[in-house]
Formats: structure tokens, sequence, C-alpha cells
């Protein structure tokens, strides 16, 4: 009898420690009720309990959570079907208003995630609906923070996975981007071969262009040096010149240092201009005062000779 009392006993103290003491993971709370009225929370740890009296109504997940929308079909403006999929991330912010705030949160969520979406979608036509993804998720997530700030939850984020229009419209729109893509792989050829003609004869215009300054520049050098030359020759004609007259100056001022008169120098001068003309290619050219003295030069060559035979 006595084990048996003490096996009693020790089953009592387990049940009673069952019943008393609580362990709460980490992320998650408990709602404690005592005699059916809300109580506390059990926070994450040891928590002790009033065996039969204290009561855990539910544990909540304090982590994000999300919950999937099944495809919905809703109606365009343009009276086109289209099947939405859409997902929410929430979290349990109040987990005492989430358990009598509403029954379930969860079905909440979704049944207000499908009527605003039913009102939005239609307000849309079905191109405004393709590519208003991100406009069809911020609504129905302000939507849902509306109803949700008192069930002591929040909504994270909304995403819109997929919209599917009808099997026909979807065949349509398949073979305009063809079209569409077929008719930008066009332009962009048209347009690569139009820079390839304009590249082309841009480059045709700088040859042509190099081309005429090479010549310009030839035709520049090639004239300078002709001018040098030419001014080189006749430098040299020049100082050829100059040092003939030179010479003869020099002749002229021996003659008139021996002492002879001025009939004779003219002579000798018109003798010297003789041997000068004398080249194919000298020319010389006279004053008209000279010509007198041309006349006189016969008898200015008898004086000289009788001059000669009498000194013999």
């Amino acid at each position: 009898m006595g084990y048996v009392i003490l096996v009693i006993i020790l089953a009592l103290v387990a049940l009673f420690i069952a019943f008393a003491v609580k362990i709460v993971p980490q992320q998650k709370v408990g709602v404690i009720e005592r005699l059916g009225k809300f109580n506390r929370l059990l926070t994450p740890g040891v928590n002790v309990l009033v065996p039969f009296i204290d009561l855990v109504r539910v544990y909540h997940d304090l982590r994000i959570q999300q919950a999937h929308v099944p495809p919905q079909t809703v109606i365009t403006k343009d009276n086109v079907q289209v099947q939405i999929d859409t997902i929410i991330f929430y979290q349990v912010i109040a987990p005492d208003q989430a358990t009598y705030g509403i029954s379930d949160y969860v079905s909440g969520v979704r049944n207000i995630t499908t009527a605003t979406m039913r009102q939005i979608i239609g307000k849309l036509e079905l191109d405004e609906t393709l590519s208003g993804r991100e406009k069809i998720s911020i609504e129905i997530r302000h939507a849902l923070d509306e109803a949700t700030e008192k069930w002591g939850v929040r909504i994270e984020r909304v995403e819109v996975i997929d919209i599917k229009p009808p099997g026909d419209i979807q065949e349509a729109m398949d073979k305009q981007m063809k079209a569409e893509r077929s008719k930008r792989a066009i332009v962009l050829e048209a347009e690569a071969a139009k820079q390839d003609m304009i590249l082309r004869a841009e480059g045709d215009k700088q040859s042509k262009i190099l081309k005429a300054e090479g010549d310009k520049e030839a035709r520049i050098r090639e004239a300078e040096g002709l001018r040098q030359a030419q001014e080189l020759e006749a430098q040299g004609r020049a100082k050829a010149i100059e040092a003939v007259a030179e010479a003869e100056k020099t002749r002229v001022e021996l003659l008139r240092a021996g002492g002879l008169n001025e009939n004779v120098l003219a002579y000798k001068s018109f003798e010297a201009l003789a041997e000068i003309a004398k080249g194919p290619a000298n020319k010389v050219f006279l004053p008209s005062s000279a010509a007198a003295a041309l006349g006189s030069l016969g008898a200015m060559a008898e004086v000289f000779r009788d001059k000669n035979s009498t000194e013999q």
C-alpha cells in the first residue's frame, strides 16, 4: 500500500507540474485565460500557471507568415476575365487582439484580399491590369491595413504572383508581341544600314578632304621651291652684274688715274660693253644720249691709230 500511495503522489506531482509549468519557445506567445477570461500572455521561456484555473487558449507565432490566396477569376473594365494569383505576408503584433478581435484572421485576410482585388480590377482595363501589378499590390495592402488594424495583424507585403488572361487573348498578345519584335528587328536593321552608309560616306568625305589637303600642300611646297629657286637665280645674276659693274668701275678709275680724257674713257667703256654684248643671251640697252658718242667712235679710232704710228 505504501508503494501505491507513493506512486499516486508522484503522479499527482507530475500532473501538477505539467499543468503548472509551461515552456514557450522563442518567437512564440501564448494567450492565458483564467476562469474563461483573458489574463496575460506567456512570454518565451519558463512560465508558471495555476493548475486547473489558468488555461492556455492559443499560441501565436510572431514570425512573418505568408498566406496564399487561391487564384481568383475577376472581370476587368473592358469585360475580360483574368485569373490573378496572390500571396500575402503578415505578422501578428498583438496576440490578444488576434485571438479575440476575429475568429480566424487568416481567412479574414484572404477574403478582404479577394473583395478588394475585384474592386480594383473592375476599374482597370486589360492592358492596365497586366502592367499594373505594383499598383494592384499597393491598393490591396492599403485595404488590408485598414481592416487588420483591429485584428492585431500587420500586413508586411502583398505580391501579385501571376495574371493570366484568357487563351484567345493570350494568343493574340503573343502574335502582337511577335509582330512588335519583328518590327523592332526591321527598324534596327534599317538603322544599322543607315549608320553604315553614313559612316562610309563620312569616311569617303574625309578621304577626299585629306587627299585635297595633300595635293594643296604639295602644290604650295612646289611653288615655294620654285620661288626660292628663282630668287636664288636672280640673286646670282644680280651679284654677277654687280661684280662686272664693279670691275668696270675699277678699270675706268685706273684709266682715269693714268691721265686719259673723257673721250678715251667713253670709247673704252663702249668696247667693254661690246664684249659684254657678245654673249648670245646678253642684251645691252643704251640711253639716247649715248648715240652721239657712238658717231665719234670712228674719229677716235683714227686718232689712236695716228698716235700709234707716230710713236713708232
